[in-house]
């Protein structure tokens, strides 16, 4: 089966970000002892978080780089399928993890406002078991399909109003730019979720998106794990104050 040069783009960039996301997984494991002391625990969270976001993205992107040579997207759905429910799963654990870490990073408590959006999360997870997912399907039902990403954006974007808030009246750029990150990442998967099943090409959207994601780990590795990495890491070179 011939690929179209939309499809062998679509696999180029999916080895090359499961290529450079398991790389900074690693980086980030090898270089754990450059960590300072005061910030270990929340490089640990972060590279447990970004961990899983390359797990679940082996299934999703990897996946379907394996349907592609198996035959195509509609030959193998249930293996598409599955690959989206695995990085489903970690994606939201992700959102969990950092939402944690902006409590510890600004010593803020569990509130309410903290349960809610763990509360979110957890619904989510339970959303996923119902067999209206249809996860053997290459695209997700609609109804559905917003059921399950509605939470996650609640969960992602209120992660990223509440590091943004503070990250800025502290002066911190590298949560600020973490935030920033979330927010671009938001902006190209809104329109996937809501119009890819009338506009097909909207897909290509999530390059972008996943670039984002990208970007995150190596702010990331850069403020924590880098043998250059300052003791305090309220500034990173991403953006300019």
């Amino acid at each position: 089966m011939a690929l179209s040069m939309a499809e062998i783009g679509e696999i180029t960039f999916n080895i090359i970000y499961l290529t450079f996301i398991w790389m900074f997984v690693v980086k980030m494991f090898l270089k754990r002892k450059n960590v300072q002391k005061e910030d270990w625990k929340i490089a640990s969270l972060m590279m447990l978080g970004f961990f899983l976001l390359a797990f679940g993205d082996t299934g999703h992107v990897g996946f379907r780089v394996v349907a592609y040579a198996l035959g195509g997207l509609e030959n193998n759905a249930t293996l598409v399928g599955l690959g989206a429910l695995s990085t489903a799963i970690t994606v939201g654990i992700l959102y969990m993890i950092i939402l944690e870490v902006w409590r510890i990073q600004f010593n803020k408590p569990r509130d309410i406002l903290y349960y809610i959006l763990m509360g979110v999360g957890v619904v989510r997870l339970i959303l996923f078991v119902f067999p209206q997912n249809e996860w053997g399907n290459v695209v997700p039902p609609l109804e559905f399909g917003l059921a399950r990403n509605i939470p996650l954006m609640i969960q992602g974007l209120g992660v990223a109003i509440l590091i943004l808030r503070d990250a800025r009246a502290e002066g911190n750029t590298t949560f600020t730019n973490l935030a920033y990150c979330i927010f671009v990442s938001y902006l190209f998967y809104t329109p996937v979720i809501l119009f890819v099943r009338s506009v097909p090409a909207l897909g290509m959207l999530m390059i972008p998106k996943t670039m984002a994601y990208m970007a995150m780990a190596w702010i990331v590795y850069k403020a924590y794990f880098s043998i250059s990495s300052e003791k305090s890491i309220t500034a990173t070179p991403f953006i300019e104050k």
